[in-house]
């Protein structure tokens, strides 16, 4: 448990001294960053649209803003909160704009379509992955323990990259286990 928490330190610092190298245009320093954390972004933005091409464009944009804003990370602040909250604003600006769209498209539908058409649901029964449970989720939740228990960050750096407080992370974070728990209880 303490080596763990020591290499997740030292993990953090070399983080953190590659950003600093890569403010100061080191492109070295910027490559070995994105590959520290194209991993563990990749899988942030995988979790959420469960689109994997999608997810590497969402992974791209993401690596256009943090280049964009690199000069507003303050040498010394964590690292991983900083990235994660940029990361979030891209997410949450792809589901604006697939929103957008969608309206604009069912308006254009509506106009050729006399009459809806009802969708008809699949019959297939059994146990569903955690991942289709968690589409379930509040988007809040869903987030919440996705940077909490997939991405590994702590209360406190998952409240700085929501620009929420520890507490509110810790209510989303319970609020999504009852959920889940009544969800899987459903699926059974």
């Amino acid at each position: 448990m303490i080596e763990d928490a020591n290499r997740r330190e030292a993990s953090t610092e070399d983080l953190e001294s590659l950003m600093r190298r890569y403010q100061e245009s080191d492109s070295t320093a910027a490559t070995l960053l994105a590959g520290k954390l194209n991993g563990r972004l990749l899988g942030f933005f995988a979790a959420q649209i469960r689109d994997r091409d999608r997810a590497r464009d969402l992974l791209q944009d993401c690596w256009l803003r943090i280049h964009k804003a690199r000069h507003t990370y303050r040498p010394g602040e964590p690292l991983l909160p900083w990235v994660y909250a940029i990361a979030r604003r891209v997410q949450v600006d792809h589901y604006r704009k697939v929103q957008r769209i969608a309206r604009h498209e069912v308006q254009e539908e509506i106009k050729d379509i006399p009459a809806p058409v009802p969708a008809e649901r699949s019959g297939g029964s059994g146990s569903r992955g955690v991942t289709e449970l968690l589409e379930r989720l509040p988007p809040q939740q869903r987030e919440t323990i996705l940077l909490l228990k997939v991405s590994g960050l702590s209360l406190e750096e998952v409240a700085r990259a929501t620009g929420t407080t520890v507490g509110a992370v810790k209510q989303r974070a319970h609020r999504a286990y009852v959920n889940l728990r009544r969800l899987f209880g459903e699926e059974k």
